[in-house]
């Protein structure tokens, strides 16, 4: 709920706010601030799909689920769900929307391909609609605020979409490689966990979130020291 209000809030109170008198330190912590809980939103999406989010209540589990993502991009909680669970049983295989081993695709192609999975033509025309609509809003109250929409709105969507693919997608499934004939191996990052909350909600910890899907994203770094301990 946190993350839930604060993007909710800090949308609202920066769509109003006139930046033009802040120093450009301060509009590049707004937008981190806003890319950071953007990303949020997409993690708690993601934790409704595996039906972590709100556990043994699947209605309320999947109706803010539903929100999350909406909210995050228009994305349809169904169809993103699907394809999310075929990554977790098919990793690196022909029938994995996010990442095929095979594929020798570099970063740019490969984000490409991972965005068109998840984002349709309508969701972009529905986001582009909600952009235009709000800019158009302010523009009345004040010409210059309209430029928020794109600074605190879609540049953090922008962003975030990167975060999720770069830290939760291209970087542990990179450099896996194949542990054995028709398989796929998938590394964690050895970050900090400070580093790895700020990088993407400590979905850096990739090898452990597929071992255990049932465990939401801020227990991570729990379960990694108890893998690390028990492996030692």
């Amino acid at each position: 709920m946190v993350i839930l209000w604060g993007w909710f809030a800090t949308l609202v109170g920066l769509l109003l706010a006139q930046p033009a008198h802040w120093s450009p330190s301060a509009i590049v912590l707004a937008v981190a601030v806003r890319t950071f809980l953007q990303t949020g939103l997409f993690i708690l999406g993601h934790d409704a799909m595996h039906r972590t989010l709100v556990p043994g209540i699947p209605g309320l589990n999947d109706g803010l689920g539903r929100l999350a993502l909406m909210l995050y991009a228009g994305l349809p909680f169904g169809r993103c769900r699907r394809h999310h669970l075929r990554h977790h049983r098919s990793p690196g295989s022909l029938r994995d929307p996010d990442f095929r081993l095979a594929s020798g695709d570099g970063p740019l192609p490969w984000y490409v391909r991972f965005m068109g999975h998840y984002l349709s033509l309508n969701q972009l025309a529905l986001l582009l609609i909600s952009w235009f609509a709000v800019a158009g809003l302010l523009m009345v109250v004040e010409p210059q605020r309209s430029m928020n929409v794109m600074a605190f709105w879609v540049l953090p969507l922008v962003l975030s979409s990167f975060q999720l693919f770069v830290f939760g997608t291209y970087l542990p499934h990179r450099s896996g490689g194949p542990a054995a004939a028709g398989s796929h191996s998938i590394q964690s990052l050895g970050y900090s966990h400070l580093l790895s909350l700020l990088a993407c909600y400590h979905f850096g910890y990739h090898w452990e979130h597929h071992a255990y899907p049932a465990v939401p994203w801020f227990r991570l770094p729990e379960l990694r020291r108890s893998v690390s301990l028990d492996l030692v």
